[in-house]
């Protein structure tokens, strides 16, 4: 009895605590939805809970034609697809070849990772900016996308330790029945690590997404304005907090869409069902 009561207690706590935490984390984003569908005048009435009366979408409108949203959105996709893309490939190759194969100097390899991902950033960031200007590529999309590119060390770690869940075995029959080391990546091994793939494009995804100072560093022009700079450069120009919410809405909505396109892919089992013998 007395175990239970604890339990109960317990659990009341737990729960407690989950809605606290909730409620935390959703209040400021209905918030700002709601206040996105208000007049300013609405706003200053009093409570910002509650709901819109009258419903309008003319902060919408006025985002779409005077905040330069779609050119940021155009260049956020771009940027985020072209990241992705390579980041994806060359982490899961690099990743596949040292959990795969023995060579000269793995263990260097495997150093200069780890070391990588200690340094912070900043410290390179003059030397990085100086040879961004050299090679000619300053205030355009290949800047950041290069920075994202090369600065990602740790999806590699991720990727190797999927890799290392498969059975070798899977790899020897593919080699028997003739297939190329590349045809075992790309047939095998790939599909077997999309789980991850999913996890980890959500997340590379999202933090190009949320970041502003790379974005505003190194593509200052409005033409390359991204989502996160057209908000920055916004919020001085708008003068009221129902326009700036419309705003801020439109720049969440990208990774909220992203997170339900891949929600299955991340909760599914694909590679616990897969390495099982």
């Amino acid at each position: 009895m007395e175990n239970k009561t604890k339990n109960y207690i317990f659990n009341i706590f737990n729960h407690g605590i989950f809605i606290i935490v909730t409620l935390i984390v959703l209040l400021p984003l209905l918030l700002v939805v709601l206040s996105s569908f208000k007049t300013p005048e609405q706003i200053a009435m009093g409570n910002h809970l509650s709901l819109p009366a009258p419903f309008t979408l003319e902060n919408y409108t006025e985002v779409f034609v005077k905040g330069n949203i779609l050119t940021g959105l155009k260049n956020s996709v771009l940027l985020v697809i072209g990241t992705v893309v390579v980041n994806v490939l060359l982490s899961s190759m690099v990743a596949y070849s040292l959990s795969r194969f023995e060579f000269t100097l793995k263990k260097v390899y495997f150093l200069l990772f780890s070391l990588a991902m200690l340094v912070p950033s900043f410290i390179a960031e003059i030397t990085r900016f100086g040879i961004i200007g050299k090679i000619g590529l300053y205030d355009t999309l290949f800047a950041p996308m290069i920075i994202y590119i090369s600065t990602d060390i740790l999806q590699i770690y991720v990727y190797k330790q999927f890799i290392d869940q498969i059975p070798y075995s899977l790899d020897e029959s593919a080699r028997i029945d003739g297939c190329s080391y590349f045809t075992i990546y790309w047939k095998i091994i790939f599909p077997l690590i999309l789980p991850a793939t999913a996890t980890l494009i959500i997340l590379k995804s999202v933090d190009i997404l949320n970041d502003m100072y790379t974005p505003y560093l190194y593509m200052p022009s409005a033409e390359n304005a991204t989502l996160t700079t057209m908000l920055m450069n916004y919020v001085g120009r708008s003068g009221s907090w129902a326009k700036l919410s419309a705003a801020i809405v439109l720049v969440m909505l990208p990774t909220i869409i992203m997170y339900l396109i891949f929600k299955k892919k991340i909760l599914s089992g694909i590679v616990a069902g897969a390495v099982k013998e």
